[in-house]
């Protein structure tokens, strides 16, 4: 078992992989669809265990993760490469009609690194390709973010919005405050409740600490 599997192992029991696929499944259905045309290729970049590519109604799902495990986590109808993010060989240029990554780039070892996967992800984008992130946001959550092992790099809005730019992306939409810090957050789960969440962005500004940025290349 490599590094990965062991740590995630320990942070997520089965009754926390459930939760989470039920706020994602709420997530894709009443958020992130509305931005993915059926007709899309996407690609779900350090897919984790699956929670959006498995949620999100698509023609055509691939997923890449570092993580060997996280094949047995995804549907039949997802392709999935075992690679590193700054080198999706298997990926082909201009291919992927919307790359989408969520509670990624804060586990990176270095900003040289993230500058390597932004310009792998413009790489397999297609022209006017989508880039869809959520991430922690540590403006709003600064004590919390710390509490994973593997959180390294400190990222806000503001300096990831600075990153795209850097990489040639052009900035659609910025939501400094989406969604709560983490699904084992107090906050109910029941559907109705996520929807309602989802149906009323002023509460995002009360309960958000992570943000949500749509770039294009």
């Amino acid at each position: 078992m490599d590094n990965i599997s062991k740590l995630y192992k320990v942070r997520f029991s089965k009754a926390d992989l459930v939760k989470k696929n039920k706020i994602w499944k709420m997530l894709c259905k009443y958020f992130f669809q509305k931005f993915i045309p059926y007709e899309s290729t996407v690609l779900d970049l350090a897919t984790g265990y699956g929670e959006f590519i498995n949620n999100i109604d698509t023609k055509s799902k691939l997923a890449v993760d570092l993580n060997g495990d996280a094949i047995n986590y995804l549907k039949p109808d997802v392709t999935f490469y075992k690679q590193n993010a700054s080198d999706m060989k298997s990926i082909k240029s201009n291919s992927i009609d919307v790359v989408f990554v969520s509670n990624f780039f804060e586990h990176l070892p270095s900003k040289e690194v993230m500058d390597d996967v932004l310009v792998e992800i413009n790489r397999v984008l297609k022209k006017s390709g989508k880039f869809m992130l959520m991430q922690p946001n540590i403006r709003y959550e600064t004590s919390r973010y710390w509490d994973y092992y593997d959180h390294i790099i400190p990222l806000s809005h503001m300096s990831f919005t600075e990153a795209l730019l850097k990489a040639d992306f052009k900035i659609e939409e910025v939501i400094p405050k989406f969604v709560p810090f983490s699904t084992d957050s107090k906050y109910p789960t029941f559907n109705f409740f996520i929807w309602l969440y989802l149906k009323m962005p002023f509460a995002w500004q009360f309960f958000g600490k992570q943000f949500f940025i749509i770039a294009k290349k």
